[in-house]
Order: C-alpha cells, then structure tokens, then sequence
C-alpha cells in the first residue's frame, strides 16, 4: 500500500508512515490487530480517493471548507460531502 501510496499521492507519505508506526504500536499495546485493520482499511480509502484527480480535489476542497467554515451549518455540508466521497471510496475498495 505503501507503493501505491508514493505513486499517487507522495505527499502523504509522512502521514502514511507515522499512521502505520502507530497502528503497530498500538497493536503491540493492546495485543490486537484491530489497529493495524483500521490503518489499513483508512489508509486504503485515502489512496482510493487520490487514484481519480478530480475526487481528490473535491476531498481536499470539502475538508479545507469545513476547517475554515464559520458557521456550524457550513462546516457541517463540507463535511457531509468529504464523508460521502470516503464512504464511497471505501465501498470501492472493499468491492474489490
């Protein structure tokens, strides 16, 4: 993933590799896989979002929007639209 991951979206790759470093620690601590699924399974989304240019700048677009939104009711649109596109992403990669 971490691949695909530099070829899409190289910009990430610091969050990437400091999301996984904690996704395994977490593990350890708890002795559980469940924090390496959940890095996998966000991870994965995001690098399905970055794959189609015009998602990812809707993505990052309803993000931003939602940060700097002064109104409750405006952050909340934003990120209505940025949850729906990751939920979509989501699908697709669980589709495959």
């Amino acid at each position: 993933m971490r691949a695909a991951c530099a070829v899409v979206a190289p910009g990430l790759l610091p969050l990437y590799d400091r999301a996984k470093d904690q996704a395994l620690a977490e593990a350890v601590e708890h002795g559980s896989l469940k924090p390496v699924h959940a890095y996998l399974s966000h991870w994965a989304a995001l690098i399905e979002i970055e794959r189609h240019p015009a998602v990812a700048r809707a993505y990052h677009r309803a993000e931003y929007l939602a940060r700097i939104a002064t109104a409750p009711d405006e952050a909340r649109e934003h990120l209505a639209l940025a949850g729906s596109l990751y939920r979509e992403a989501s699908q697709a990669v669980r589709a495959r």
